[in-house]
């Protein structure tokens, strides 16, 4: 029988579960960067475990030599980086006029009448068009200093992040048995072999994917950096990285890509004439990236990622656009990593289901 006790006591633990758990949530919320560190460490830890083996096997290092070589690579590779980008940037810093907003407003109107020309010679009025969009009036160029102080704000962060990353990753590959042994003695000793089993196929494969991701990077970068040197881009090892970073957003990235090194291209020409120079040069660097993306997309992607996590070029493409429909740009990151995650837990603690056992036959 119901009683108005147990009614009283079922809306207090309720109010109770809404309130912890809302101080939960603001808890996490208050340390969301903190957990960004661990989440960056823990990617990092993935790719590192194999030059950490790599230094233990072949080099024969002590496990505490070892993680220190691969933290240095780590250091070595994102120093590489810095090097490689910062003096480009600045060299090219006063070339761009970043900071010369009213330079910046004097090359878009140019490249818009130079566009206007390029209509008019094809008996098209755009005088009309271009006046009704007043396209140079609705763009707020002190955006540009705003969004270039922000980026600057973000690098003076970047040194205080870089360490706390670089220590947390240090100890993920120092003390991992001894987090494993930690983890063993919270887990239910009647599912302890399943799950101890799970996290290693996880890491694993996870390991492989992170790398074989940075590799399909690597090819699509030197692919975008031919195409781009052959044409005469200039800055053509920033524009090729950046636009090669955005492919981490699968099929959507590339796009944004093309858009991105198309105005850069034509930002590069100004002053020269718009139908003979600036307009074919910008197309030519279009149909070179479409050819470096019908050479990622049917040859490189499909054979990198489902020879990292073992699944057919089929399956992770419907994967990536379901997740993408259902969670947008962000499902679409980390589609193939929950992906692999859930199959393999699907194949240890459900072995016997036919789909189960269809998608994890290779695993």
């Amino acid at each position: 029988m119901i009683t108005s006790k147990t009614i009283s006591n079922g809306i207090l633990r309720a109010l109770l579960t809404v309130v912890v758990s809302s101080l939960v949530l603001f808890f996490f919320y208050k340390i969301q960067t903190v957990l960004i560190y661990l989440a960056v460490s823990l990617i990092l830890t993935l790719i590192g475990l194999p030059i950490l083996h790599f230094f233990k096997k072949r080099l024969k290092f002590n496990h505490l030599f070892a993680t220190i070589a691969t933290v240095v690579v780590f250091i070595l590779i994102i120093l590489g980086f810095i090097m490689m980008f910062i003096p480009l940037i600045l060299a090219q810093g006063e070339n761009l006029s970043l900071l010369n907003t009213a330079e910046i407003e004097k090359n878009i109107g140019q490249l818009l009448n130079q566009f206007a020309l390029f209509l008019e010679s094809y008996h098209i009025d755009s005088s009309e068009m271009l006046k009704e969009a007043n396209i140079t009036s609705k763009i707020n160029f002190n955006l540009i200093p705003n969004f270039l102080n922000a980026i600057l704000s973000t690098i003076s962060s970047f040194g205080i992040g870089l360490g706390a990353v670089l220590f947390i990753t240090f100890f993920f590959l120092k003390d991992r048995v001894v987090f494993m042994k930690g983890a063993r003695k919270l887990i239910p000793d009647s599912h302890e072999d399943k799950i101890l089993n799970s996290l290693d196929k996880i890491n694993y494969l996870l390991s492989r994917y992170f790398i074989g991701l940075l590799l399909q990077l690597f090819i699509v970068f030197l692919l975008y950096l031919i195409v781009l040197v052959i044409f005469g881009i200039p800055n053509a090892v920033i524009i090729a990285f950046l636009c090669a970073l955005l492919n981490i957003i699968p099929y959507i990235g590339p796009l944004i890509a093309s858009v991105l090194a198309a105005i850069l291209t034509m930002m590069s020409n100004l002053g020269s004439d718009f139908q003979s120079e600036i307009l074919p040069t910008t197309i030519y660097v279009l149909i070179g990236f479409w050819i470096v993306q019908i050479i990622d997309n049917n040859f490189s992607q499909p054979i990198i990622f489902s020879k990292s996590v073992s699944s057919h070029p089929l399956e992770i493409f419907l994967v990536i656009l379901i997740a993408g429909y259902l969670f947008g740009i962000l499902g679409m990151i980390v589609a193939v990593p929950f992906y692999t995650i859930i199959k393999v837990i699907g194949k240890e603690f459900f072995p016997e289901n036919t789909l189960i056992r269809l998608l994890t036959k290779k695993l």
